[in-house]
């Protein structure tokens, strides 16, 4: 028996192993921006079948919110890295410095997350990974300033990305306009309305024809970022063009975020499938 006990040990023992041994991997790289002349740190997380094959895989990239950085989705998100395994893609978390609200800040020369997110990023990301370069298998989604990132981004740049998420994202944030540093980079709401109005995702919406993006987000019914995204869905729908909006319990926080994902990267591995990204 105790020999039969020690096998059993062992077995499970090795199997442990061997799954820990397909588990995605992380990798932190720098990358020099060209639009801000200064490295900026991100992270790039690899499906446990990465380093088994020969494969390209479409990407995601994952944007933090305000105060966070390139780490945040990593270190918050436990249920992340599996997800990531499940749905075959590789996720890509840049920095967008602690409030920069990814845009290139009009009054400040030296914030170009814009350009630094939608094209430096993913033009590294091509030449150093085994991607497939085309927009049918790229998304972008992110959290909080970071679900406003990614829909500003995905519309602004319809040629790299052909799906967007956002996960309690601060879609229209004129309300807030003393909050999070943001007159900083646009000014004063009252005199600088135009910079306000010309980067909130709301408005960007009179851009988009139906078909143009994949496009899911949502927000918790406790959120203070509710209301405008229940506005955002009605322009969506007043503009027939086709998302997928969930409203659910929860507040803005990472339990509420370590859910969404999930239900986000299943969307996106479906969208990669339906354009043959992905099999």
């Amino acid at each position: 028996m105790k020999k039969i006990k020690h096998k059993n040990i062992l077995t499970l023992l090795l199997l442990f192993i061997s799954v820990a041994a397909r588990s995605a991997s992380v990798d932190t790289v720098v990358i020099y921006s060209h639009s801000m002349h200064k490295n900026v740190k991100c992270v790039v997380i690899m499906p446990d079948s990465y380093s088994n094959d020969s494969l390209h895989y479409p990407v995601v990239y994952l944007l933090h919110g305000w105060s966070g950085d390139y780490s945040s989705w990593v270190t918050y998100c436990p249920d992340l890295l599996k997800a990531i395994d499940r749905n075959k893609v590789i996720a890509v978390c840049p920095d967008g410095d602690y409030d920069s609200w990814y845009f290139d800040a009009p009054l400040d020369s030296t914030m170009k997350y814009e350009t630094n997110v939608a094209v430096e990023v993913p033009a590294y990301i091509d030449a150093h990974y085994r991607t497939i370069k085309d927009r049918y298998a790229r998304a972008i989604t992110g959290l909080s300033m970071g679900g406003h990132g990614a829909l500003y981004l995905a519309i602004k740049h319809k040629d790299i990305f052909g799906a967007a998420g956002s996960m309690s994202g601060g879609v229209d944030f004129r309300p807030f306009s003393d909050k999070w540093g943001i007159k900083k980079y646009l000014g004063d709401y009252s005199s600088h309305k135009e910079n306000w109005d010309r980067n909130v995702v709301i408005n960007l919406v009179d851009s988009l024809q139906n078909g143009d993006l994949k496009i899911i987000f949502g927000c918790g019914v406790n959120d203070f970022f509710i209301n405008v995204n229940r506005a955002l869905h009605q322009k969506l729908l007043d503009k027939k063009i086709d998302h997928d909006y969930v409203e659910r319990p929860g507040e803005h926080n990472w339990d509420y975020w370590n859910n969404a994902i999930q239900f986000q990267l299943l969307f996106f591995h479906n969208f990669f499938v339906a354009n043959k990204a992905l099999h």
